[in-house]
């Protein structure tokens, strides 16, 4: 027998819209399932035939999706504890002046804008701001392969007061970097594989493909490395590059991730 699963999650899983988006074209009407008009949880099958009215294929083409390139001291998502979201640097005064997209920022773009993925208040880097369902599960979703680069500069062991290690490299052990590879669990589950490698003495490389609450700095805890910086500089083919920090640049036409 076919399981049935809801409307909304098979439109997510063909790669059509977010759950919540489906939802809302539902409640307009914009969806029929073999050819009549759809409901609001309505079940379906593999075999069942979706259609998606052009008015929600045009209201779509209008999402946008921003890369920012988020300064310490901000957190991505909703504002805490008296911090400030990183969705306030959404102005036209930090707008990159090499930004090349054709769109015009307007305030309003910034209504649904939410981060796909998270960079925490003590990480620099690209941070992902989009009104697009689509990028939001292709990057965050539960069967994502998106990878994400970062750039770690770490400490080993005790250091006294004001003590700096300029060659961590040579003092860590290959079997621990083994394990930051591979090996390591947080919250009971055991981590992915992940591609560490030394870039200097000091700073590690993180090749990660999931992307759990302060997931590289609880990592280096677990084999005695203290993180003292922490900078995303990729997620999937999109790069950082040159965006300053401070400033964001739109998602460029023909550039996926």
């Amino acid at each position: 027998m076919t399981e049935l699963i809801r409307l909304n999650k098979r439109m997510a899983e063909l790669g059509l819209c977010s759950r919540r988006e489906a939802d809302d074209w539902i409640g307009k009407g914009w969806v029929k399932v073999n050819g009549e008009i759809a409901v609001l949880g309505k079940p379906v099958s593999p075999m069942d035939r979706i259609e998606v009215d052009k008015l929600a294929r045009g209201q779509q083409d209008k999402q946008v999706t921003i890369l920012l390139h988020k300064p310490m001291g901000y957190v991505s998502g909703q504002a805490e504890d008296g911090h400030t979201p990183a969705i306030n640097l959404i102005e036209a005064r930090h707008q990159w002046r090499d930004d090349r997209s054709s769109i015009r920022f307007v305030p309003r773009q910034r209504m649904g804008l939410a981060p796909a993925g998270r960079l925490d208040i003590d990480s620099v880097g690209l941070l992902v701001l989009t009104q697009d369902g689509r990028v939001a599960r292709q990057l965050i979703g539960e069967d994502s392969q998106v990878d994400k680069e970062y750039l770690v500069r770490v400490q080993y062991g005790k250091l006294a007061a004001g003590e700096q290690q300029t060659d961590v490299q040579s003092l860590f052990p290959a079997d621990q970097l083994a394990r930051l590879c591979h090996g390591l669990h947080l919250d009971g589950q055991a981590l992915k594989p992940a591609v560490v490698d030394w870039q200097n003495p000091e700073q590690l490389r993180f090749v990660l493909k999931e992307g759990r609450k302060r997931q590289i700095r609880r990592m280096c805890e677990q084999v005695g490395l203290t993180v003292v910086g922490l900078k995303r500089v990729r997620i999937g083919r999109v790069k950082l590059g040159q965006l300053p920090v401070g400033q964001w640049r739109y998602l460029a036409p023909g550039e996926v991730f």
